[in-house]
């Protein structure tokens, strides 16, 4: 590197701190579902912080016109929301540009994982919440659990429902605090059959569906291990650089035939996110998977996946080759991975590496180099 590409470093470095130190921090309340009180407990948090001289403002907040909740409106000052007309409807959304004028020096913006309407700057609420961020103010924001991009297989096995509203892990990541509001499966029970949650004629189907007890303590497990991670992750970036840390990397290997393909990129993304390290996912095209001769559907599934683990954060590797083993092994030490993630053994992809006489030399490799191989149901 020249002395002036040393220079031009050294100065984008700083930038980035400065940067860096003007960003709002950004606070994320996280309950197991709906009803837990994280709206109730952010208006708590606004009249504390109003209370010690804080400027704090109400960009948005999702009452569902609960009783205890509307009533710690009064006394905050609430920024308009934004009006749109959508299929012949008025609607109403977070005004960023409002928000970005005030300057508040705390805005509490409710929903993260809300999808704007059709016409909005941006697709996803939080996008807006970062925005706001870059132009250094604070915001404290909430999601539930189903609403983690790469819990979404855990919560629908639990559940039977697929969320359609998720965030980014990156999104969770960038919080400066986690907080986890908790209730007990019997206290969130007690408050669905009091009306505090739903109204009545939503009581019994929830009862017979999202909240069943079981389903409850389910969410509650991962809710609570979610912020677990999120501190450990936290108290590890602030651990001195001094003491020497081995660095995971992450290595997802997937095929156009793989039909679990997406559950092996988001569980390699939350094994990424668990320690906090760079991670790829790695398609290896084969001739007989090239652009002329692939099927449109496998195509698609591709496609979709390549944008889910990049939403993930993960770098995308694509190579065509012949040789699947020979080139992971490739891979895997030109990028220092530790450890490779693969599907389950019937998966094609593992087929294809177990039918080819270099697999015995992927695992003496894999041996040799120190790598593990975890192979994902």
């Amino acid at each position: 590197m020249s002395e002036a590409e040393e220079k031009d470093k050294s100065v984008q470095h700083f930038l980035d701190m400065i940067k860096k130190s003007r960003r709002g921090k950004l606070k994320i309340y996280i309950g197991m579902s709906a009803g837990v009180g994280k709206s109730y407990r952010m208006l708590q948090e606004a009249h504390s912080l109003q209370k010690s001289g804080i400027d704090v403002k109400i960009g948005y907040i999702e009452t569902h016109n609960r009783t205890e909740t509307q009533a710690l409106l009064e006394g905050l000052s609430i920024i308009p929301r934004r009006q749109l007309f959508y299929k012949g409807k008025e609607l109403d959304e977070l005004d960023v540009q409002a928000v970005i004028n005030l300057r508040p020096e705390v805005v509490i913006i409710d929903e993260l994982a809300h999808t704007n309407i059709e016409g909005s700057k941006n697709e996803k609420r939080w996008q807006d919440v970062l925005e706001i961020l870059e132009a250094g103010i604070n915001v404290i924001s909430a999601i539930n659990i189903q609403h983690i991009e790469s819990l979404n297989d855990e919560v629908k096995l639990i559940t039977g429902i697929e969320v359609r509203e998720r965030i980014p892990d990156s999104v969770l990541a960038q919080a400066d605090e986690v907080v986890n509001i908790d209730l007990t499966a019997d206290e969130l029970i007690s408050r669905l059959k009091e009306g505090k949650i739903y109204k009545a004629d939503k009581i019994e189907s929830a009862l017979q569906n999202f909240f069943k007890s079981e389903h409850i303590l389910q969410l509650r497990e991962l809710a609570l291990k979610e912020v677990a991670s999120q501190v450990e992750r936290k108290v590890e970036s602030e651990v001195s650089k001094d003491i020497s840390i081995k660095h995971e990397r992450f290595l997802a290997c997937i095929s156009s035939n793989d039909k679990t393909a997406r559950t092996v990129i988001r569980k390699t993304a939350r094994l990424a996110n668990y320690y906090n390290s760079k991670w790829f996912v790695l398609y290896v095209q084969t001739p007989d998977e090239s652009a002329d001769r692939i099927a449109l559907d496998k195509q698609r599934h591709l496609i979709n996946n390549f944008k889910l683990a990049t939403e993930l954060h993960a770098e995308v590797i694509k190579i065509q080759s012949a040789a699947i083993a020979k080139t992971i092994i490739e891979q895997a030490e030109e990028k220092g991975i530790t450890t490779i993630c693969v599907g389950k053994p019937h998966l094609n992809l593992f087929k294809i590496i177990l039918s080819t006489n270099v697999f015995n030399e992927l695992l003496k490799k894999l041996s040799t180099n120190n790598i593990d191989l975890v192979i994902l149901s």
